[in-house]
């Protein structure tokens, strides 16, 4: 039932999209034929609506791979810069749940880990239709460049942080984690919680041994809870991680395994000395940077979208 919903949404909008069209191309006949010039403001309005519609639409067929239609696990990880870094990974949650609250979607704080100056790190859960497809092509590093808050000289300061998304994927995709192919860590969850979060070692930490890859749950007062939603995370990111080996591009994807530093940012935000976002992989900027970063990131998660669509067609310049 899930899946006929997902075709129905995305079949119907088309269906009334060439409705409208034909509904449009009637009243210009119309007008044509009795010479009514006066409805021309209207069809130029209506046509813009339409043309704007076709876009989106467009950009949600680009949104074709196994997973892009389901949720997202989304970790931001602090990089160089010290404080800087983690005063910069707390913009950034909150770019990106602006982003999640602009598009109608959910999120939950799965794991955060508080450092002076802001976060650490912090994975969430994002839940509605199409999240990991649209938050895919945020996976890499991203560059601030400002004037620090933290510096008395007022210097300029720049900082890096990672971001990664992954699909959370349904029960019946076999991912097979032996025991003996993990660490199972426990310890007293830290930052916000209530009185009790904080009283025994309820977070967990998973280490899987062969990938090195580790992730951490302590939104959930139960160890059990915790426990079974880091593995959750965990089988997710091996999918990926599996698949990413299997097509023979890891080393270009797993973007976690990269410094997180100078030379492999996939966009950069500049607040110091002129106002700018740009994405180096696709040439978009913008000079409006408070607009971005109170979550209008469509713009470049379309483009991008339509780079790799162009890419894969052989249409790239």
């Amino acid at each position: 039932m899930t899946d006929l919903k997902r075709k129905r949404d995305r079949l119907e909008p088309w269906e009334e999209l060439v409705r409208d069209v034909e509904d449009l191309e009637q009243l210009l006949t119309l007008a044509v034929e009795e010479s009514d010039a006066s409805v021309e403001a209207e069809l130029k309005r209506n046509l813009a609506n339409q043309r704007a519609r076709y876009e989106r639409l467009r950009v949600l067929e680009l949104l074709s791979d196994e997973f892009d239609g389901n949720d997202a696990f989304l970790t931001i990880h602090s990089g160089a810069g010290g404080t800087e870094a983690c005063d910069w990974v707390s913009m950034l949650l909150r770019m990106y749940a602006r982003w999640t609250e602009r598009r109608g979607l959910g999120t939950q704080i799965l794991d955060l880990q508080e450092a002076e100056g802001g976060i650490k790190s912090v994975t969430m859960q994002v839940t509605g239709s199409y999240a990991y497809g649209y938050l895919k092509n945020e996976s890499g590093i991203h560059r601030l460049v400002r004037i620090s808050p933290f510096d008395s000289s007022g210097r300029r300061h720049t900082s890096f942080a990672s971001v990664y998304a992954s699909p959370v994927i349904e029960d019946d995709i076999e991912v097979d984690v032996k025991p003996e192919d993990i660490r199972v860590d426990t310890y007293r969850a830290s930052g916000a919680g209530g009185q009790h979060v904080n009283k025994t070692d309820s977070a967990v930490r998973i280490t899987h041994l062969e990938t090195g890859l580790v992730v951490q749950c302590q939104n959930e007062r139960s160890q059990h809870k915790n426990r079974a939603t880091a593995m959750k995370v965990l089988k997710s990111r091996l999918y990926e991680f599996y698949r990413d080996e299997r097509d023979k591009e890891h080393e270009e994807k797993a973007i976690e395994k990269k410094d997180i530093g100078w030379g492999n940012q996939i966009r950069s935000y500049v607040f110091h000395p002129y106002n700018m976002v740009k994405d180096h992989r696709t040439k978009m900027e913008t000079g409006n940077v408070q607009a971005v970063m109170d979550g209008d990131l469509d713009g470049f998660i379309e483009e991008y979208l339509r780079h790799t669509w162009a890419a894969k067609s052989g249409k790239a310049s």
